[in-house]
């Protein structure tokens, strides 16, 4: 496995470590989802990608019913989806995923982050090209499961690798593959850990442990904040 894998999977596990923070960001993206697409996960397929988050989250099912609920709610709160892009310390590329309901509030805490931490914000779609949006399912491999056998299978339903870390494995497709992936796992009998889209980065870029803490301060004030749904970099 090579280091940009561990960084990822090291951020993700950090993101998910505080339920706290978790929770509120997660019932967010469920309610902005089922407003938007309707209360049937079997029917919309962003909903079902929120719920998926939520589970990974170990989200009670209660809050997602409320969460849902909220949605058709005559004080529903509504939510903007948009992205900030920046540059951060020592050259690091960060793109941030962001739900707010003030976009003014949002885009102002965004951008005195990446001020105080000596970087700035760049033009919205400067780094689209230095990420891959990718649609990543997480399961735990069946001592049954032939994976060359699963890869062949599992290209019909949009997926274009894996990466396996232990009895983990982490498969990709683009990310508007998304159902078609999830689909294949619950036709294939395969049970889900994780699902979610990300990210990742095209061309990684290695930096040194005093480098990292001068980012990590960053990537934390980002994720601390109530409006910001992920945050991604292009760290190996």
């Amino acid at each position: 496995m090579g280091r940009a894998f561990e960084y990822r999977r090291a951020a993700k596990e950090k993101r998910w470590a505080t339920m706290s923070r978790v929770f509120p960001k997660v019932a967010r993206a469920i309610t902005m989802a089922a407003k938007e697409g309707g209360p049937d996960p079997e029917s919309n397929s962003k909903l079902r990608l929120a719920i998926q988050a939520a589970k990974a989250a170990n989200m009670p099912k209660d809050n997602v019913d409320n969460a849902i609920k909220r949605a058709a709610g005559k004080d529903a709160e509504d939510y903007t989806e948009v992205n900030y892009e920046g540059k951060g310390p020592h050259g690091v590329l960060v793109f941030v995923e962001c739900a707010t309901d003030n976009t003014t509030r949002t885009v102002a805490n965004v951008k005195s982050y990446f001020n105080k931490s000596g970087g700035g914000l760049v033009p919205t779609g400067s780094l689209e090209f230095m990420f891959d949006r990718k649609a990543v399912v997480e399961f735990e491999k069946p001592d049954s499961l032939n994976l060359d056998e699963f890869e062949l299978e599992m290209i019909d339903y949009g997926l274009d690798s894996y990466e396996v870390d232990g009895n983990t494995v982490y498969a990709y497709a683009p990310y508007t593959e998304f159902g078609n992936l999830t689909k294949g796992f619950e036709e294939k009998g395969i049970a889900i850990t994780k699902a979610d889209l990300q990210r990742i980065p095209t061309s990684p870029v290695e930096f040194s442990d005093e480098q990292m803490t001068d980012i990590d301060k960053l990537v934390d004030k980002l994720e601390d904040d109530d409006d910001v749904q992920a945050v991604y970099t292009n760290i190996a």
